[in-house]
């Protein structure tokens, strides 16, 4: 049986392309059939890094069958992943973030989660030696999603390990990470052809908080007065998400990569009384700059308050 290998729901460039680097792994390296799917539509850069070493959107899918086998990458948050995942025959975890809970399993588990960055660089430490195999479009995809989740180095979750890899893709590669983290950037920025509940929903994940249900959604992009042009238009979708997924509370980063900070977007008094306990600031309308503030793994979600 050939094993689905998949990351979580609004895939961004580490849960298209690390898929992708493990099945290839798991079917040319340990000789174990694997087949990398998608939950959902990959983001504008991902598909971009796709194109760029010519490899093909895997197939997306909605939900995994009983018993199936599957191993889950770049997440271990049962929201974020298919609505029967505790039937399936769940092989392995591997992933880069803090331990949600949730997850059944049928039989004990390999389970791997280190202080990483990406979910690519602890797939390349799992592949040891074996690491030397990897052709061109593996090494690009993992460098693509070093970069894509370091923010070029720019995100506090950097590690001393993820930029060294980096640097030796890069070099093995022939690629400038400073041009190539710039061309990532730019597919990134791209989101003229997306609706506001799209730019809601496309790097989104769902928390609770002290019972508080939130969806925490992060848009990274080098041309912030872009979709902040739109910020009247996105609070109304932000609503209107929250209504439709059954959530108190959206919260909407607007990430600015080269300035290094984030606009916070807020649709109520609820969502103002969040940014005041959990960053310190006294929002005045709708919407907050936070200085500094870039990665929602180690910068919104542990500072997040009700």
């Amino acid at each position: 049986m050939t094993i689905k290998v998949f990351g979580h729901k609004s895939p961004d460039t580490d849960s298209t392309g690390s898929p992708l680097i493990w099945a290839w792994y798991l079917s040319e390296v340990r000789g174990t059939p694997a087949e990398a799917v998608l939950l959902g539509e990959p983001n504008t850069e991902a598909n971009f890094v796709l194109r760029r070493w010519g490899r093909d959107r895997p197939q997306i899918i909605e939900d995994v069958a009983a018993g199936e086998d599957c191993i889950v990458v770049d997440t271990n948050n049962l929201a974020e992943l298919p609505a029967s995942i505790n039937e399936a025959n769940l092989l392995e975890i591997i992933d880069h973030h803090l331990l949600q809970g949730g997850l059944a399993t049928r039989t004990p588990i390999a389970i791997t989660i280190r202080p990483l960055a990406c979910t690519a660089t602890l797939m390349h430490q799992l592949m040891g030696d074996d690491a030397a195999q990897m052709p061109e479009w593996v090494k690009g995809l993992m460098l693509s999603c070093i970069l894509s989740d370091t923010l070029a180095f720019r995100s506090p979750t950097t590690t001393e390990v993820d930029r060294a890899l980096a640097e030796a893709l890069a070099a093995d590669l022939g690629i400038s990470i400073d041009e190539y983290s710039g061309e990532l950037f730019a597919a990134k920025s791209d989101v003229s052809a997306f609706s506001e509940e799209e730019l809601v929903r496309m790097d989104s994940k769902s928390y609770e908080v002290d019972g508080v249900k939130m969806r925490i959604s992060v848009l990274e992009t080098t041309s912030p007065e872009t979709v902040l042009a739109r910020k009247p238009q996105i609070i109304d979708a932000m609503t209107r998400v929250a209504a439709d997924d059954k959530v108190n509370e959206v919260l909407f980063f607007v990430v600015d990569i080269l300035k290094e900070e984030a606009t916070l977007l807020l649709s109520s008094d609820l969502a103002r009384g969040i940014a005041r306990k959990s960053f310190g600031v006294e929002p005045q309308g709708d919407s907050v700059v936070l200085p500094g503030v870039v990665s929602r793994k180690k910068q919104i979600i542990p500072a997040l308050k009700v």
